[in-house]
């Protein structure tokens, strides 16, 4: 194995001790370390197929980070796509239409908002835009908004 590769290999492995990453991440990340291309390639593969990185991890890791972090699955979804993976994967992980989004953002809101419900139309818009912001569906905001009448 050639030095370059153990170096691109070796700067790999650091990322993926942190935190996973997907394959386009850690390209992007090894090419700004001044990796050449090919060996940040073939690092990535060799990486792949020893199951040290896997995109499908990834995405199942993003996904429960950032809805930890109180973002919206349309958010999610959209930081997603920045990766360049396949829309199956995330369809795989990420359903929209799942009650935890509902109760995800009915909790974002209790932390922004406190548990007082608002008072009138003006401060429930306020609301709403916010819930929208951090990526929630118009009916799991609608959900969330219409309990609290």
């Amino acid at each position: 194995m050639s030095e370059a590769l153990n170096d691109a290999l070796a700067g790999a492995m650091r990322l993926l001790a942190a935190r996973e990453h997907s394959q386009q991440e850690l390209r992007r990340k090894l090419s700004q370390k001044g990796h050449e291309l090919e060996m940040a390639e073939l690092a990535i593969t060799q990486l792949a197929e020893q199951d040290l990185q896997n995109d499908e991890r990834f995405v199942e890791s993003f996904i429960n980070s950032h809805q930890a972090r109180g973002k919206g699955p349309k958010r999610i979804q959209l930081e997603l796509q920045q990766h360049q993976l396949p829309e199956y994967l995330v369809e795989q992980y990420l359903d929209p239409e799942d009650e935890t989004w509902r109760e995800s953002a009915a909790q974002v809101r209790i932390k922004k908002f406190g548990h007082d419900f608002p008072e009138d139309y003006k401060e429930r818009m306020k609301q709403a835009k916010f819930l929208e912001y951090r990526g929630f569906t118009h009916e799991q905001i609608f959900s969330v908004l219409k309990d609290i009448e």
